[in-house]
């Protein structure tokens, strides 16, 4: 029997954990309520066979502890999209090999088939000739018409493929086949999307038709397998390509009575912003989609599913103990930490690595890479990226105690090293002390308190304000030193630089200094366009200059359209194309792409213009045989992610 530990007024008090207790559907037992929902990797190879590196990343979920895995969007045709595709008897065996790794665990697997909302034929045609101007002209229609266009004859050769790729799934071993009732099956339900004068429009009879089709189809196909649907809901604020929430209960019914063995519902897309689906930081309250299920789950009799920021354990454990659903979904959680689960179960949720929502994952996928993880230098990485310990235990001593000074300190310490980390301040988490201090910023601390759990865990020996000289670090007689003092703003030589109402936005957001009334800020990336949101909720009025032909380049896709709303909000005047030339006692001199004089009149004039790398001679260092690593942005200024990574990667050298 598992329990959930925690503390109240320095009371331990154990409960009974139901996420951790198995369920039994249509006859088979998943040994837990915990799940991977549907997440698109690029793993795959490019035919969408299952690769090395995916069969790597599941089956080290599985090793965690989760009890049921679906793999997302897997098409039962040939695309070009980074998805992973089951259209041919030759990709047999790849799936076979994943069901087989994962199953050793005792986890269930299931694919979850979909159809693009696009002609697919016509799309890979058109892209085999080389026409994309065409391509991606016509994936703009598509998108926009082809749920309407598309024949029924076609409708029911679209079932078939999905019926194939169903058969060639159970052949694989697959436990669980998810309809995708978002894509094209939700835009066909869709009260927004979906305006056909056929059988399949009009009512919701209609427009649920060839969802319950496709149930239908595949019960015929694999009798012997678990069906799933995925229930797409459009609320009235966000989505496009699912049911109305209105109608999820009703629907769920006829799901159910079609011969649906599980639900997992969750939020419809189509709207041009994966912040609806995948909100990042602040964007949507944990377990945002909880009530919605909770809903359904009262109107069906068969086991539901939800998932949506679920951080921890309490948060899982609590949905199930309020009946808002049967199972759970930890999608970014368990790529930030895949042993959530396994750590739950031996009461050791103090250590899980939780995830902080930055989107990180997203942004990489979308940028055309795979995925990876800011706060797990792992994800991704499975095959290559392995803490081995150390056979020779070292003396090593960490200089920074930002994120990748932190995580350095945990890698060497959890190999087995001897681990002395220094810091000049009196708390931790370096830069993430200013960055989570704008606008929705503020779960970046989660990074820092599990960091500090984990070199707490490891033994490592914290020096808090205590900063590090080349006569204290050779006192330890380290074999290893990894230096991760990071980065300080950098102040460009503009004339007028020294003027008496210059800040520093660094500054700004430690509290050190403050401003008021009209503010220019000089430069918008992420610094510049996060410090003109932190004051303009004070009621600064805000205008951002930078020489760029736009803002915002380095802030997250998922974030961007929150931070652009704002501005708008808050009138925030954004002048890109433009060079500071001089700041003058009541004004920024600019000029634009055209070369003409343009004035901005402030009270204050924040400086956000990027970062460089702290110097620290090491020298004396290496002069006296001790290895040497820089690491986070005293190796390159970057961002979390990469922090986390160097130093992963020099620790786990030593």
């Amino acid at each position: 029997m598992h329990y959930l530990t925690f503390m109240i007024n320095t009371k331990e008090i154990k409960i009974m954990m139901k996420i951790l207790e198995p369920i039994t559907i249509a006859g088979v037992k998943f040994k837990n309520r915990l799940l991977l929902p549907p997440l698109t990797t690029s793993y795959e190879e490019k035919d969408g066979s299952i690769s090395s590196q995916s069969k790597a990343f599941y089956t080290r979920l599985a090793k965690g502890g989760v009890g049921y895995i679906v793999l997302g969007d897997v098409a039962p045709i040939r695309s070009f999209a980074p998805t992973p595709k089951l259209y041919d008897d030759s990709q047999i065996e790849s799936f076979r090999s994943l069901c087989e790794s994962v199953h050793e665990y005792d986890t269930k697997i299931g694919v979850q088939i979909f159809h693009p909302e696009y002609d697919v034929d016509v799309i890979n045609q058109m892209f085999a000739n080389g026409e994309q101007d065409q391509v991606r002209a016509r994936l703009h229609h598509d998108m926009e018409h082809f749920v309407n266009e598309v024949s029924e004859e076609k409708l029911q050769e679209i079932i078939d493929k999905m019926c194939d790729c169903a058969i060639r799934a159970e052949k694989a071993g697959v436990d669980v086949i998810q309809i995708h009732g978002d894509r094209l099956v939700g835009s066909l339900c869709s009260t927004k999307m979906n305006s056909r004068t056929d059988q399949f429009g009009g009512s919701l009879e209609n427009r649920t038709r060839f969802a319950l089709m496709v149930v239908d189809a595949l019960k015929k196909a694999v009798p012997k397998m678990i069906i799933e649907f995925k229930l797409a809901v459009v609320t009235p604020e966000r989505g496009k390509g699912g049911i109305d929430e209105a109608d999820a209960p009703l629907f769920a019914k006829w799901l159910e009575e079609a011969g649906v063995h599980m639900l997992h519902v969750a939020q419809a897309n189509h709207t041009g912003n994966l912040a609806d689906t995948i909100p990042p930081m602040g964007i949507q309250p944990y377990s945002f989609f909880a009530d919605i299920t909770g809903k359904v789950k009262q109107a069906v009799s068969i086991p539901v599913s939800t998932s949506g920021r679920i951080i921890d354990p309490e948060m899982a454990e609590g949905l199930l103990q309020d009946n808002k659903a049967d199972m759970i979904g930890l999608g970014r959680a368990l790529i930030a930490d895949p042993d959530w689960i396994n750590k739950a179960a031996d009461g050791n949720s103090r250590s899980i690595r939780r995830c902080i929502s930055c989107n990180e994952c997203v942004d990489s996928v979308m940028n055309r890479k795979f995925m990876i993880c800011a706060v797990n230098a792992e994800t991704g990485y499975e095959q290559s990226r392995i803490i081995i310990p150390t056979v020779a235990k070292k003396n090593v001593v960490v200089i920074g105690a930002g994120v990748a000074g932190l995580e350095a300190a945990r890698v060497a310490a959890k190999k087995g090293h001897h681990v002395t980390l220094f810091e000049k301040e009196k708390i931790l988490g370096g830069q993430i002390n200013i960055a989570d201090v704008p606008p929705r910023k503020i779960e970046l601390d989660r990074a820092t308190e599990d960091l500090s759990n984990a070199i707490q865990d490891e033994g490592v020996s914290l020096r808090l304000g205590e900063e590090a000289s080349v006569e204290n670090i050779l006192a330890l007689k380290p074999d290893a030193v990894i230096v991760a003092v990071g980065a300080s703003n950098f102040i460009p030589p503009i004339k007028g630089i020294d003027g008496p109402n210059v800040r520093d936005a660094w500054k700004i957001l430690a509290g050190e200094q403050n401003v008021s009334g009209k503010v220019v800020i000089v430069g918008g990336g992420m610094v510049g366009c996060e410090t003109a949101e932190f004051l303009a909720e004070q009621g600064c009025k805000i205008s951002i200059v930078d020489m760029r032909d736009k803002v915002a380049e380095d802030v997250s896709l998922t974030i961007l359209p929150t931070m652009m709303e704002f501005f708008q909000t808050y009138d925030v005047q954004l002048l890109t194309s433009h060079k500071v030339v001089a700041i003058e006692k009541d004004h920024v001199l600019c000029e634009n792409k055209d070369g003409q004089s343009v004035s901005v009149l402030y009270d204050y004039v924040v400086m956000a213009s990027g970062s460089r790398s702290v110097e620290f001679d090491t020298t004396i260092l290496t002069d006296n045989g001790i290895s040497v690593y820089k690491v986070g942005d005293h190796h390159k200024v970057s961002n979390i992610s990469k922090a986390i990574k160097t130093g992963y990667d020099a620790a786990n050298q030593i």
